[in-house]
């Protein structure tokens, strides 16, 4: 509860809290109020106008020229722009969800019988998924088909505003489920235990997790889908979404992912890891412009050797310091 975790913070962290509260409240109310198609426009108009303005734009570039060295740099600074306009059209359509259902008609839903299947068989699976378009029209189809599922996220530092995102998805069914430390890995394996499934993202930078290639680099991946899926003896289900135009989307179950128990643990879940990893790379290079590319996903060192190439590429060479300008 907001009241609870207030206890421990100061007076002027608790109103600046409350202030910025308020603010998403309103936001919120007038994206309500305008309609899902105005908001998603709005959300989109807004972030591209502004994002390219902004710090993160240098992580976006950073992001897109590991990704896609070989990518022309104009098409690149559209992507960029692109993909800003995208997630201001998501972080809008949240106010929103609840319009935003298979029962709308604005979710086409590829693959449903695998999710009937899931449901029929009452045994849980473990669902991931990456930062693709807007991810909560996947936990729209999972709570729409019927499946017992937590879905997973991480809690908003302002518990106030964490409270509204909470209410928003409550709108349209999901249970939301904000595992911390050992008590809420607990929580999660209790309820694989009764047959509930569980939505991870599993494309978020995670220092501790093992290693493996991600748009042919190394970065650090959370091996918690795999652990729980080999534990309870069951698959990995990827899950992608794509936007399509007029404020649709194409939510896909893709071909499960069964993981080897027969190998050493480890080796499994590694496996387990970069197989989920791999999938993910593959929706990216599909659909690009659908990515969360504001985020540091590889590790510093990825970074310092891009930064090194660029500093290298734009030193003169000896020959033209010999010749001096043309």
């Amino acid at each position: 509860m907001p009241g609870e975790e207030t206890k421990r913070v100061s007076l002027r962290q608790d109103l600046i809290w409350r202030l910025e509260a308020a603010a998403f409240a309103g936001f919120i109310g007038l994206m309500r109020l305008i309609g899902l198609e105005a908001a998603s426009n709005f959300g989109g108009w807004v972030l591209r106008s502004l994002g390219p303005r902004t710090g993160t734009h240098r992580t976006v570039m950073r992001n897109l020229r590991i990704a896609f060295p070989d990518m022309d740099p104009a098409k690149r600074e559209r992507l960029a722009i692109a993909q800003w306009e995208q997630t201001g059209r998501t972080f809008a359509e949240t106010a929103v969800m609840d319009r935003l259902t298979p029962a709308s008609g604005r979710i086409d839903v590829v693959g449903a019988d695998r999710l009937e299947a899931i449901r029929a068989s009452g045994q849980p699976v473990v669902f991931v998924a990456g930062h693709m378009a807007n991810i909560e029209t996947m936990a729209a189809v999972l709570v729409a088909s019927g499946v017992p599922v937590q879905v997973t996220y991480r809690a908003a530092n302002n518990p106030y505003v964490d409270a509204q995102i909470r209410e928003a998805r409550a709108r349209y069914g999901v249970k939301l489920f904000a595992p911390k430390g050992g008590d809420g890995a607990r929580e999660l394996l209790a309820g694989m235990a009764r047959g509930e499934s569980v939505a991870l993202m599993n494309d978020q930078k995670f220092s501790e997790g093992p290693e493996v290639t991600f748009f042919n680099q190394p970065v650090n991946a959370a091996p918690g889908p795999t652990r729980l899926a080999l534990r309870f003896g069951t698959v990995i289900q990827p899950m992608s979404v794509v936007r399509l135009p007029g404020v649709r989307f194409r939510v896909t179950a893709h071909e499960p992912i069964a993981l080897d128990d027969s190998i050493d643990r480890q080796d499994s879940i590694r496996a387990g890891v970069q197989a989920i990893t791999t999938f993910i790379e593959a929706r990216v290079r599909e659909n690009p412009v659908d990515w969360f590319w504001v985020h540091k996903r590889w590790p510093d060192r990825v970074y310092a050797a891009l930064d090194a190439l660029s500093s290298a590429a734009d030193r003169p060479s000896s020959a033209e310091r010999r010749n001096g300008p043309a």
